[in-house]
């Protein structure tokens, strides 16, 4: 996903790179999430601190001291990071988060909040760091806001673990017109505030002809979103692909949503650090390498369906 300030762009911007078909890991349920509120109470990944962890120095001593790193994360984004059925926070990030927890032997505690205000939270230390499926892109490593191209803040160093890219869905067995950007002239689609998908339906809506343009109805999460597209407030939607064939295969037992088109815009997604922060952005590093070499990144990838996605280094900064 992506704030418009720090934004998923073009080519670039997205909550994504062609990732394989969704599998879904038993039956879970997509629930909405609240306002930068804890939807009673912050929710931890189960990994605990121990002091048998191999990375634990590699920590900055106040975090290693407290045991937990507070996670900023738009908990609605499923199958990245969403609630299931008991209200557990759960997902390709809190997993793979699990993972990273046991070889710094602290805890990752997901703490929701809307999309487009966490870096706002990591710099103003509600959050040490956001995983939040956030695009890499050289605007929010800058502080760039992406649409007026004015810097408004001082950016945000990125651990990339994931590739993604953005998707177009319509109502099953609707608009069957629509295939491409450029059919959506004319027409509505549904987005999640501050994302690529945003951004991208931002810049085509310029691109069209004859008058018409691409009417964008934003949402603080994308459950919203895919809520106004379900009871036909819109043509269309669009997030990014995991998340889109998610809903495609979830919601209404597969009979709500189809996958139109080709996926756009493949990026990495990264977790986003303070700039000052570079001992905790190189000790994140440390730990994604460790998990990707000893064979528990690949379970969650597999997991999650998502294997085409896959990274086979952590790497800073990579974002175009």
């Amino acid at each position: 996903m992506t704030a418009s300030t720090t934004g998923r762009t073009t080519a670039a911007r997205s909550r994504l790179a062609a990732v394989g078909s969704i599998a879904v890991a038993g039956a879970l349920i997509l629930t909405g999430c609240g306002d930068q509120t804890n939807d009673g109470g912050s929710d931890s990944t189960d990994n605990g601190t121990t002091t048998s962890a191999p990375l634990a120095d590699k920590l900055p001593k106040e975090i290693r001291d407290a045991g937990v790193i507070k996670v900023g994360s738009d908990i609605a984004y499923a199958p990245v990071e969403f609630k299931d059925s008991s209200g557990k926070t759960t997902g390709i990030d809190p997993d793979l988060a699990d993972a990273m927890g046991k070889q710094l032997g602290v805890t990752f505690q997901f703490e929701n909040g809307t999309f487009d205000s966490l870096i706002t939270g990591l710099r103003s230390d509600r959050y040490d760091i956001a995983m939040s499926a956030m695009t890499d892109t050289k605007d929010r490593q800058e502080g760039i806001d992406s649409e007026t191209g004015k810097k408004v803040g001082e950016g945000v160093d990125f651990v990339d673990y994931f590739t993604a890219g953005v998707s177009i869905y319509t109502q099953k067995g609707k608009n069957t017109d629509i295939k491409t950007w450029s059919d959506l002239c004319g027409k509505k689609i549904v987005v999640q505030r501050g994302t690529v998908s945003e951004d991208l339906a931002k810049s085509e809506s310029k691109k069209c002809t004859g008058g018409k343009t691409i009417s964008i109805e934003a949402f603080d999460n994308d459950q919203q979103a895919q809520t106004r597209l379900r009871a036909g407030g819109a043509d269309a939607g669009s997030s990014d692909f995991p998340v889109a064939a998610y809903a495609v295969k979830t919601s209404g037992g597969g009979n709500d949503f189809q996958l139109v088109g080709e996926q756009v815009e493949a990026a990495p997604y990264g977790i986003a650090v303070a700039k000052n922060d570079t001992q905790l952005r190189d000790a994140l590093k440390a730990a994604l390498d460790a998990v990707i070499a000893n064979g528990e990144y690949e379970k969650v990838i597999k997991k999650w369906g998502v294997e085409d996605g896959t990274v086979k280094e952590a790497t800073i900064n990579g974002g175009k």
